[in-house]
């Protein structure tokens, strides 16, 4: 045995958002058989996606591709009241997969426009968690962050009657900086009655860090449109750690490990246990032999199925 090491980021990959989004595609294929339409990819994992189509889920970004009388899933991300108000007109089953830690966001911002304050939204433009929760509310209305610089740039109706929320999936340290910029800005600005930044992201970024501090090069696991899965090689950077972001063992360069004594592999939220071990193994190959498991939360979250699907 030799002293070069592979440590496993606890916790890493599927969260209970994921886990329930995907349990609910492959529940209504078995109860209502190919094809099921899913709007958007339901996770952002490649290898997910393609499992799940082979098997008969077929993703789409417009309603217009869906026929009459369909079985349609939201993906984990989230929809705008648009998308919600045309599945509904042109009846369509519908499976909500959206997490329920992103729902609890839209709820947020339904509440917060009831009571007259306008939206400030921290979050990646284009995400579609993003556009989901911005179409909570009419176009334009809700006011979109993304860098500390964007702040200085707001023109809000009413600097006195202003909230924020976030995209659940962004790096902590970086949002943190942003509502600091707010609040020096706009010092009457509400904020959420509980973190919007969800559990899974928050405990996969301290993790990495933990491995950051005690490895010489860290190995994200996902896919490149996973924004989770950006942040932890972003942190991991951050930190002055060589930090990569591989989509499978494919992509693994032995180049990256010459030198390199202590490995660190971590997953975003979307990306399966599979996919961790088969980097895992590539990366024995090339001389890291000792494997041991990282020490961090543990997490026992566990989001219900929706009723029709339970039992399948």
């Amino acid at each position: 045995m030799n002293d070069k090491t592979i440590t496993l980021a606890n916790p890493r990959g599927f969260c209970a958002g994921v886990d329930r989004a995907i349990s609910i595609v492959e529940r209504a294929l078995e109860a209502y058989g190919a094809p099921v339409y899913v709007r958007h990819e339901v996770v952002h994992n490649r290898f997910v996606v393609d499992n799940l189509r082979e098997k008969g889920a077929v993703f789409i970004d417009d309603l217009a591709d869906v026929p009459e009388g369909a079985t349609l899933i939201y993906s984990a991300h989230g929809v705008s009241k648009a998308v919600q108000a045309e599945a509904a007109a042109r009846g369509f089953q519908v499976f909500d997969a959206t997490c329920p830690l992103v729902t609890k966001v839209h709820k947020e911002v339904a509440r917060l426009d009831e009571q007259g304050y306008q939206i400030i939204m921290i979050g990646h433009a284009g995400h579609v968690e993003v556009e989901g929760t911005m179409g909570q509310l009419p176009e334009g209305k809700m006011l979109l962050v993304e860098t500390v610089d964007d702040v200085a740039a707001l023109v809000p109706d009413n600097p006195d009657k202003l909230a924020y929320v976030s995209q659940t999936t962004l790096s902590v340290d970086e949002t943190r900086d942003i509502i600091a910029a707010l609040q020096a800005r706009f010092p009457a600005i509400k904020n959420p009655h509980k973190e919007d930044i969800c559990y899974a992201t928050t405990n996969r970024q301290k993790a990495v860090k933990d491995l950051a501090a005690e490895c010489d090069i860290v190995i994200v696991v996902g896919s490149p449109a996973s924004s989770n899965s950006n942040r932890l090689r972003e942190v991991a950077a951050n930190l002055g750690v060589d930090a990569y972001m591989v989509d499978n063992a494919s992509y693994l360069e032995a180049q990256w490990f010459a030198g390199k004594r202590k490995v660190g592999v971590t997953a975003g939220a979307s990306a399966p246990e599979v996919l961790v071990q088969e980097v895992v193994s590539r990366i024995r190959e090339w001389g890291h032999e000792t494997v041991v498991e990282g020490e961090g939360a543990a997490e026992s979250i566990v989001f219900v199925l929706p009723k029709a699907l339970r039992g399948v």
